[in-house]
């Protein structure tokens, strides 16, 4: 009943002591750092852009808001990772070990579809301890531009294009009505931008700045979008 409820409170009113400004709620001290997060990668005629927000939360609370989300595997291969830091992070070491010994066995650069199965192997095997989510991206001589996904759990799969994290939710129905076949590159800056953009507003686990990876044949171009110059998604009258 309503009595009941307040009484329990009473000692708190008796007392004069804070209901809810208390330094128990400290997640922020012991949880892991948490990449929820928002990452995209799109392929196009001639490569692939891949983007990524910059929030790292530990908790509720921003532990780093400009980290960089987009990891490099070799001379053209880059991943997104999102999910727990520290798996994503050890998983991309590992797999940009084994693909370099790859590489110098094969006397020439690995194919991006090597790398996407190093992290599928690693992401499944060791599927029931790891927090990791993972878009492969990259260019090679055999296929040209090419798109991964690793979820969790470990599958592989390919895609023209891919999006992941906690942001993804809620850009899945605007990256369908607005995603076309053969794109320019410019096309697919784009709409990347626009995609991490609404992603940011709307998710309180991603933000900072969008950064972005161009792959392509003649190599790696690396862009910073700050936060206040992306395009403003939510009305705010």
């Amino acid at each position: 009943t309503t009595g009941s409820y307040i009484a329990r409170f009473l000692p708190h009113f008796a007392s004069n002591a804070p209901l809810f400004f208390t330094m128990n709620n400290t997640d922020w001290m012991t949880k892991a750092h948490s990449m929820g997060t928002s990452i995209m990668a799109v392929r196009f005629a001639g490569g692939v852009v891949m983007g990524a927000d910059s929030r790292t939360t530990t908790g509720s609370y921003i532990a780093n808001r400009v980290s960089d989300k987009l990891t490099p595997i070799h001379d053209s291969i880059y991943c997104c990772r999102s999910g727990s830091a520290s798996d994503t992070q050890a998983v991309a070491d590992y797999v940009k070990y084994y693909l370099n010994v790859h590489a110098i066995e094969l006397g020439d650069k690995p194919l991006v579809k090597s790398a996407a199965a190093l992290f599928q192997r690693l992401c499944y095997e060791n599927k029931n301890a790891l927090q990791a989510g993972i878009i492969v991206g990259g260019w090679d001589k055999k296929k040209g531009g090419q798109v991964f996904t690793i979820p969790l759990g470990g599958s592989l799969v390919e895609q023209p294009f891919s999006i992941g994290g906690s942001g993804s939710t809620y850009i899945y129905g605007y990256c369908d009505a607005h995603y076309r076949e053969n794109m320019t590159k410019e096309e697919c800056e784009q709409f990347v931008i626009n995609s991490l953009a609404l992603a940011m507003a709307r998710d309180g686990s991603s933000g900072g700045v969008v950064r972005l990876v161009i792959i392509d044949e003649k190599g790696v171009e690396r862009k910073m979008i700050p936060g206040d110059q992306l395009p403003r998604c939510v009305f705010e009258g």
